[in-house]
């Protein structure tokens, strides 16, 4: 653990023999050595115990499951509603005895009267139909008023006093898509937005980033030129602008070269990495909100959340990709960090990202023509796609961007400068192509510069046209 040397203990300050903690790289005298020892014991002691704790609590909730703290929240709701319920309708009856007292006297005295008059009756054997029926209505009166009081009523209110409770689950954060690995698109692309030249009234400006919501609805557009993000629904003919388009900016409602967008679902915001600006900014969905910069001084390109809720960005200028548990500012780098190159280890202008379900990482290695995956704790990546130098050879890509990555670790990736999205089967030596790849042009059969992808659940295809300024849509076939 330790070795001697001469130098000052950590824990005295003394200038004497001291023996060095491997493991910490600290000096100890000998005394404080034990010491130091001890501690590191106890807290290990500490671990275990917290670790026999954890254990003790998770078979405890494997045997009855309604041990589970959410289950504990939904009987502490039930015991408060039942006292709330209790109490508001003691309040209530208390507010009645009175009003009920001096009712029940005012029906027992006409009550007395009637008793009276049927004595006098009886008495003088004047009995005939008329009188029969007149007393059978009094009665039938009274019995009527002694059930209801004059004035008071019972009201139950629709807003209750009572807090509704109800299970929320959320869908995952990242949708893994299910695309079969034969699976074929039409050829001739739908043009969903944009495709109106560039502009910045119902067009577009070289837009990169892109969201589809589950339904395949909704589209959220980063109209980088335009400074903006725009809110896109089916069959819209103008789109909504819900952040930035203030003009070219870095106040809180502003953008500047917005690249890619990506929902979170537990705020129900837009996490938008904001290039020009050098930040990564949270704008809430509703229009008239303004935005909140979660991270500063990053160059930023492309952005994912994963299902435990870490925000991962690729930096172009530092050639790495970073993670921040969001709201967090602590970063941590999980790939890249060894400079720019073409090794292993290395990225050379990272711009699109993804995670999968195993947390494994890939990367558009956009100016090594390739695509990289990072196994979750790897030091090094691996060449999934491309990585034969730049060219339109079917193992070849060109400055690659946007990427998708199904269940059976297939990977689409839009191969940029050869105007065409590709598919590389897991373990493939080259891929195909499976829209694009005519040449680039404005037809509904060729694409120019397509940077963003997407999947919406019936598996249609979603390309972000760059340079045709649109976003076009493959319906499968």
């Amino acid at each position: 653990m330790a070795r001697a040397t001469t130098t000052t203990c950590f824990t005295c300050r003394r200038s004497n023999a001291a023996y060095l903690c491997v493991n910490c790289s600290q000096y100890f005298c000998f005394a404080h050595l034990e010491e130091h020892r001890q501690l590191i014991e106890d807290q290990f002691n500490s671990i275990e115990d917290h670790r026999n704790s954890l254990l003790q609590t998770l078979n405890e909730q494997k045997s009855n499951v309604s041990k589970h703290p959410l289950i504990q929240q939904i009987n502490k709701w039930e015991c408060d509603s039942i006292h709330r319920i209790q109490q508001v309708a003691e309040e209530s009856r208390q507010s009645l005895v009175q009003p009920i007292e001096r009712h029940i006297h005012k029906v027992l005295v006409k009550l007395n009267e009637l008793s009276e008059q049927l004595k006098q009756t009886r008495r003088e054997k004047d009995i005939n139909e008329t009188i029969l029926q007149k007393y059978e209505d009094a009665l039938k009166q009274l019995t009527k008023e002694l059930n209801k009081l004059r004035n008071i009523s019972i009201r139950e209110e629709i807003s209750s006093f009572i807090t509704k409770i109800s299970v929320v689950t959320l869908s995952p954060q990242l949708s893994i898509p299910t695309v079969p690995n034969d699976a074929k698109w039409m050829q001739k692309g739908i043009t969903l937005v944009g495709g109106n030249e560039s502009g910045n009234q119902l067009q577009l400006y070289h837009p990169n980033g892109l969201y589809v919501d589950d339904n395949g609805e909704t589209l959220y557009i980063a109209d980088c030129f335009n400074h903006r993000v725009v809110k896109w629904q089916h069959d819209m003919v103008c789109g909504q602008v819900i952040a930035g388009g203030n003009g070219q900016g870095n106040e809180n409602n502003q953008l500047s070269y917005p690249r890619s967008i990506v929902f979170e679902k537990e705020t129900d915001s837009l996490i938008i990495c904001d290039a020009g600006n050098r930040r990564i900014m949270r704008w809430p969905r509703r229009s008239d909100a303004n935005g909140e910069i979660l991270i500063s001084d990053i160059d930023c390109w492309d952005l994912i959340i994963d299902n435990d809720g870490y925000l991962y960005a690729s930096d172009v200028k530092k050639n790495e990709v970073k993670r921040w548990k969001i709201g967090d500012i602590n970063e941590t780098l999980v790939i890249g960090g060894n400079g720019r190159g073409k090794a292993l280890n290395q990225l050379h202008f990272p711009t699109y990202i993804y995670v999968d379900q195993d947390y494994s990482i890939y990367v558009s290695d956009s100016e090594n023509h390739r695509i990289m995956k990072w196994i979750k704790g790897a030091k090094e990546g691996l060449v999934v796609a491309g990585g034969n130098g730049r060219g339109n050879g079917l193992n070849q890509l060109s400055f690659p961007r946007g990427i998708l990555v199904n269940q059976l670790g297939t990977v689409y990736v839009a191969d940029t400068f050869n105007h065409r999205v590709m598919r590389w089967t897991k373990g493939a030596s080259q891929g195909d192509v499976i829209v694009g790849g005519k040449g680039n042009g404005t037809q509904a059969h060729q694409l120019n510069l397509p940077v963003g992808l997407s999947f919406d659940h019936q598996n249609n295809l979603y390309v972000v046209d760059n340079h045709n300024h649109r976003i076009q849509k493959y319906n499968i076939e």
